[in-house]
């Protein structure tokens, strides 16, 4: 179980691919998380022929207006980086004292992002199925491993666990997050008690708990944090009006300094009194307090 021993929040500025393609909107948003007081941000890299979408590649996209190109292959082509570039962004990231990291979604990227040797990387809850991947980063990448249970049942969950555990400092090396996958999800598909849930299953098996969170607004964070999350995860981005399918879940720069400002203030008051009487209550104690009877 939790054991409230709370330690300073970690919040991630997932940017995924919300840079549209482009080199220097990746700089500028991180840039941005910078000026919003979070120093850990989180890119996305995918080989997406390799991920099983051949039969989608070339048709059109469901959704032309929120795409980037006019089959879904070519949408997804035009938002992907090339390594180079993640290099050049991790460097980016070093200069300003800031953490890169990275969400792979098959071995070809993960083995490429495992070059990089990142602080860490993560699986988003699509992949979460994929031994094949969970292998390579178990036993290819000495960082930890991030992984997100949206849309995963409580045996698959198991199964994640468990391919760490085969190797156990692997495990130690394993963070889980609470998440629902939807863009956006409403508060009551947030279910922010799994939080509760998860220490239940994994306390002593894995490293930490996170939350990873695609609604809108910021309270249901501090709960997660209050809860027990460790590391909070919101998709960034500059305009919540641009295209793609991630945007409207994103909090903007405005959104995501009250977050960490908020995170950080919880943060500090999540504490017992250090005396019975705290030396601020002295002077009211002496003006206000009624004699004992």
């Amino acid at each position: 179980m939790f054991d409230y021993n709370y330690r300073e929040p970690k919040v991630i500025a997932e940017i995924g691919c919300n840079h549209k393609g482009e080199f220097d909107v990746a700089c500028e948003l991180i840039d941005l998380a910078k000026l919003a007081n979070v120093n850990i941000i989180k890119l996305q890299k995918r080989s997406n022929k390799e991920l099983g979408y051949l039969k989608q590649y070339e048709l059109p996209h469901p959704e032309p207006s929120n795409a980037y190109g006019s089959t879904y292959g070519k949408h997804r082509e035009r938002l992907e980086l090339s390594i180079s570039q993640h290099g050049a962004l991790k460097s980016y990231c070093e200069e300003r004292g800031m953490i890169y990291s990275t969400s792979v979604w098959d071995v070809t990227s993960a083995r490429e992002i495992i070059s990089l040797d990142p602080e860490f990387i993560k699986v988003p809850s699509a992949c979460n199925t994929n031994k094949d991947l969970l292998t390579v980063l178990r036993d290819e990448y000495q960082g930890q491993i991030h992984v997100s249970f949206g849309m995963t049942t409580h045996q698959e969950e198991e199964l994640v666990v468990q391919t760490f555990e085969e190797d156990n400092s692997a495990a130690k090396r394993l963070v889980v997050y609470c998440c629902t996958s939807g863009y956006p999800v409403p508060f009551r598909d947030l279910c922010l008690l799994e939080i509760n849930r998860l220490y239940q299953k994994f306390t002593g098996r894995v490293s930490e708990i996170g939350f990873s969170g695609h609604h809108l607004g910021i309270s249901a964070d501090i709960a997660a944090y209050t809860l027990g999350a460790r590391w909070i995860e919101r998709h960034f981005t500059k305009d919540r009006t641009w295209k793609g399918t991630d945007h409207a879940a994103s909090l903007e720069p405005q959104g995501l300094a009250t977050l960490s400002r908020n995170l950080n203030a919880v943060h500090e008051s999540l504490n017992y009194k250090s005396q019975e009487i705290l030396n601020i209550e002295d002077i009211q104690r002496e003006k206000l307090k009624c004699p004992a009877q």
